[in-house]
């Protein structure tokens, strides 16, 4: 039985992880585990098609009519544009669906008080703002060509709900298995480099979906005219602010670097090479973007990876940033 962790102490000593089921659950939740992964993998897939609604101008595909499309359920004789978004809104409505499923499976399947329960009703929470973070795009006609400051400002603010309601659902599938620890020998693994790197997370998140913006709204003929476009004075701060995502990004390669090497000293080493080969996809696929002018296909694979970085490391953070339930747990079984 592992002893009890002192609240206070700024390091949490896990060797290796395991997942197993918990004995405090009413009934299995193997299926709503599988449910939780299922529904967070279609949630990505919305983003992604989300991401083709804004490279192809397709925002203001159904006019300013929000929920329903040019006003009708179904569209009438549609345009590429009005496809291309009602295709986006009604994958949305799906996934809406598998939330509120999700939502009312882990109640079912878990007792009063279970931290699976709290993370799905915070991800209902945050899939409602979602949804009003998108209504705002629309009835405040930010899309297409709209450079203005308050769209820049709506944009960073929706994708870092996007990375939280991802988040959020991730922690729930987690946590739908008991994080059990077991010695594997010594090492702290502390948990500052870890928040670093979520917020790192965020940051380079929010500031990639304005670069995004950018190079949409404002394409560049060549590279060397797209870096002189980004410090010349004249140009619109929409461009001048593209500089800031690539300075966060090596933020962000410095923190992860930080904690692969925690993890090493931890002794987690499927850990560390798990950060470490997100981390090298990202680099890669960021600098590709860059050197071929942000093809569309790229910018959705850019953004996949993305999505999967941070979703790797919220599911490596639970056990460490959740100590206290994993030890409670942990006793339980023992």
């Amino acid at each position: 039985m592992p002893r009890s962790v002192p609240r206070n102490l700024p390091q949490i000593n896990i060797m290796a992880t395991s997942l197993a089921p918990s004995p405090q659950l009413t009934r299995s939740t193997r299926g709503v585990h599988a449910w939780a992964w299922t529904t967070l993998s279609f949630f990505v897939f919305v983003v992604l098609e989300g991401a083709v609604v804004r490279i192809t101008g397709s925002g203001a595909g159904c006019g300013d009519h929000w929920p329903l499309c040019n006003g009708e359920v179904l569209p009438h004789h549609p345009r590429l544009a009005t496809i291309i978004e009602f295709a986006h809104r009604s994958l949305t409505g799906i996934s809406t669906a598998m939330f509120a499923l999700l939502i009312g499976w882990v109640f079912r399947a878990t007792r009063k008080g279970h931290s699976a329960r709290r993370a799905a009703v915070i991800a209902g929470i945050l899939l409602l703002t979602e949804a009003a973070l998108g209504a705002v795009l629309v009835l405040g006609h930010y899309v297409e060509k709209n450079a203005s400051a308050a769209r820049v400002l709506v944009q960073g603010v929706h994708f870092t709900n996007t990375l939280l309601l991802l988040a959020a659902t991730t922690v729930t599938a987690v946590l739908l298995r008991t994080v059990r620890t077991r010695t594997a020998g010594k090492g702290d693994l502390s948990a500052t480099p870890l928040w670093l790197a979520l917020a790192a997370t965020i940051v380079v998140g929010a500031t990639g979906s304005v670069a995004a913006l950018a190079d949409t709204i404002y394409p560049s003929p060549s590279l060397s005219a797209a870096i002189a476009a980004d410090f010349a004075a004249s140009s619109p701060l929409l461009i001048r602010m593209r500089w800031i995502h690539p300075a966060a990004s090596a933020l962000l390669v410095v923190a992860c670097v930080w904690l692969a090497l925690t993890f090493i000293r931890a002794r987690q080493r499927a850990a560390s090479r798990l950060v470490l080969i997100n981390l090298l996809v990202q680099v890669v696929t960021g600098v590709m973007n860059v050197l071929l002018l942000a093809p569309a296909w790229l910018q959705v694979l850019h953004l996949l990876g993305a999505d999967v970085f941070w979703i790797t490391l919220v599911a490596l953070a639970v056990p460490v940033l959740l100590p206290r339930l994993a030890m409670r747990r942990s006793h339980a079984q023992s």
